[in-house]
């Protein structure tokens, strides 16, 4: 049994995939509660921009958007190949083993600390490591709903949108259906997940959740764009592995399952 899939290329394929998706999905989320300025990493002042009434908004991000067009970028990938019911597939699995990390991290936390090592680094300026530990891994329980709800529903969104776009294309311009479907779900995963996090569990005004989102999708939706030429490369790479047959069967696999989304 496993000597046929690891014989398999397209089964080799999705597991690899598989693996660097979900990788990439905690990642991100361990990695969600450390904001970092854009503005700072290219040198430039803070454009204070002033949207809904909301003023002095900038680009003040979560690490977690170095990785999440990324994530986008495979479930793209995901869905020429496999077609939608690999994508839930892989998304389902994401948020069980999120879940599960996060499980065990409150864990952890909870865990009677060492006396030794809760000083042992007070020489480097961190007077408790059990603070600095919980305050690196507790993230608060509405930003982990809302950033799990806003992965699966967005997720679920960007399916709907590439097939809808590859019925009108066919097999040509996976550029424009990865892209276009990116672009509506990243609007998507932005509002759901301050909608979420910040108005539902941090009562946030709607100009302020409006504000933060649109600077959020800003920034996501250029990425989609600088992110495209790699679709195109992942497309010549994958049909260079698995063969150009192979590869076109695949395609025609995934659309002939669209309608179990």
């Amino acid at each position: 049994m496993i000597q046929s899939i690891l014989k398999d290329k397209p089964t080799k394929l999705f597991i690899g995939i598989t693996a660097f998706f979900v990788a990439n999905a905690l990642i991100a989320e361990c990695i969600g509660g450390k904001i970092f300025s854009l503005e700072k990493v290219f040198g430039w002042p803070p454009v204070n921009l002033t949207l809904f009434g909301e003023k002095g908004l900038s680009f003040n991000l979560t690490c977690g958007v170095l990785l999440w067009p990324l994530e986008f970028v495979i479930t793209d990938i995901v869905n020429e190949y496999f077609g939608p019911k690999a994508v839930r597939r892989i998304s389902i699995t994401a948020v069980a083993l999120i879940s599960y990390a996060f499980l065990m991290f409150y864990i952890a936390m909870h865990a009677a600390p060492a006396d030794f090592w809760v000083g042992s680094k007070t020489s480097a300026g961190i007077p408790s490591m059990q603070g600095a530990f919980e305050a690196v891994f507790g993230q608060g329980m509405w930003i982990i709903l809302g950033s799990l709800v806003a992965f699966l529903v967005s997720q679920f969104v960007d399916v709907y949108v590439f097939h809808k776009i590859k019925k009108a294309t066919g097999d040509k311009m996976i550029w424009l259906r990865a892209t276009g479907s990116t672009v509506v779900s990243q609007l998507v995963d932005s509002f759901v997940v301050l909608f979420i996090a910040f108005k539902i569990g941090n009562g946030w005004s709607w100009s302020t959740v409006l504000g933060v989102c649109v600077v959020n999708y800003m920034y996501k939706f250029t990425m989609a764009i600088i992110l495209t030429p790699v679709i195109q490369w992942v497309e010549k790479r994958i049909e260079i592995y698995v063969g150009h047959e192979t590869a076109q069967k695949m395609k025609r696999s995934a659309m002939g399952i669209e309608n179990e989304i």
